[in-house]
């Protein structure tokens, strides 16, 4: 016998893939953009000195950053979303209706033919 399927719920549904899309391009961009702007301070800061380095390393890494970040999905481990089910009070005992006796229904058959 099949088990009953369960429709999932909306709590635990993930991200819609244009969602997420979006939110890994708008990474990827915001991650370029501070690389274009480590690279322009590189040149563009003077004297030369340390942060120089700190700016030319930044600008090598990003892109690298970037791509690993833009490439990893979301985390599709699924939610611990609380069964709605659980949640429902248990009526109480003063509800619940129990017969004193248990009914019992009997049908008599017989072999006569009604008109």
């Amino acid at each position: 016998m099949k088990a009953p399927r369960h429709a999932p719920a909306v709590t635990s549904l993930p991200q819609a893939p244009q969602d997420e899309v979006a939110h890994r391009v708008r990474r990827y961009a915001l991650t370029m953009t501070i690389r274009i702007v480590c690279f322009a301070l590189m040149v563009l800061v003077q004297p030369y000195g340390w942060y120089t380095w700190v700016f030319a390393i930044a600008a090598a890494v990003l892109p690298y950053v970037a791509v690993v970040f833009a490439n990893a999905g979301s985390d599709n481990t699924e939610p611990a979303a609380e069964s709605p089910v659980q949640q429902l009070a248990s009526p109480s005992p003063e509800l619940v209706a129990r017969p004193s006796e248990p009914q019992i229904i009997t049908i008599h058959e017989s072999r006569e033919k009604r008109p």
